[in-house]
């Protein structure tokens, strides 16, 4: 059976979601967690790679086992085993070609802008304060510009392995909230750092180091060298991803799912 899991985890700790040879990740955490409780092996398959010092509230990933497991007790003792910075907030028995990255129709990334003053010390981890003063009307009209299907060449690292570099952003708001803005990425997929890379030349854009009518050049380029550096990690979440209207439909059809799971999933 394949099972799905959402998880949120505070990514100041880790080297990325990804199992890397130079430090511990959050699917090395989880995987080791799963091992321990079903007593064998197991291999996750996250719906993102996020990058060391990204945080989520709803990363989604997809296990396979021959047990027949407890939703109740699942949690519970992932819970019990991970680290206070990695919680399971919910699991589903899924349809069998389903895949936390490849059935994805959609995901939503914010980062977090510190606009008001010193940064409070509680929340330094998940804030980018930037060192000159930002024109929000420019921030705003520069966001419009990534906004449809584009070729994000010039905004993405080396790494990706991705074989198009094409993406659509169905939006790229500019919401106010305490202390700042958060710009809020939503669209079919995002290249390795996009969402950051974006965010560094929206900076530019927003303290008038750049025009907002460059953005269409930059895209035209296919360039990485072009665009400007990366924001920093901690201010980017992975909010929620999105998948087909008919998954849960489908999931609660499947016989071979324990009923403690569709109450929990419904």
């Amino acid at each position: 059976m394949i099972y799905k899991l959402i998880i949120a985890y505070d990514g100041t700790h880790y080297v990325g979601w990804q199992i890397q040879p130079n430090g511990n990740s959050i699917q090395a955490e989880i995987e080791g967690a799963l091992s321990t409780f079903l007593k064998e092996e197991i291999s996750i398959m996250g719906a993102g790679r996020t990058d060391a010092g990204v945080h989520a509230l709803g990363q989604v990933a997809h296990f396979k086992t021959d047990q027949t497991v407890d939703p109740v007790r699942l949690i519970h003792a992932l819970n019990g085993i991970l680290p206070h910075d990695i919680r399971i907030k919910r699991v589903e028995c899924v349809p069998d070609d389903f895949h936390a990255r490849y059935s994805a129709k959609s995901k939503i990334y914010h980062y977090h802008l510190w606009l008001d003053g010193p940064i409070d010390p509680w929340i330094r981890l998940y804030r980018h304060r930037p060192k000159q003063k930002l024109s929000l009307p420019l921030l705003k009209k520069g966001a419009q510009e990534f906004v449809g299907k584009r070729d994000f060449s010039s905004f993405a690292n080396a790494g990706s392995g991705a074989q198009s570099f094409t993406r659509t952003i169905y939006r790229l708001d500019v919401v106010a909230q305490e202390g700042g803005v958060r710009l809020e990425f939503e669209g079919d997929g995002f290249l390795y750092k996009m969402v950051r890379n974006i965010v560094g030349t929206l900076l530019e854009v927003a303290t008038q180091k750049r025009k907002v009518e460059e953005i269409k050049s930059l895209l035209e380029a296919k360039d990485r060298t072009v665009a400007g550096i990366a924001a920093p990690a901690r201010g980017l979440f992975l909010i929620k991803v999105n998948y087909h209207s008919a998954l849960r439909e489908k999931s609660s059809e499947q016989r071979s799912c324990p009923e403690a799971f569709q109450a929990l999933s419904s």
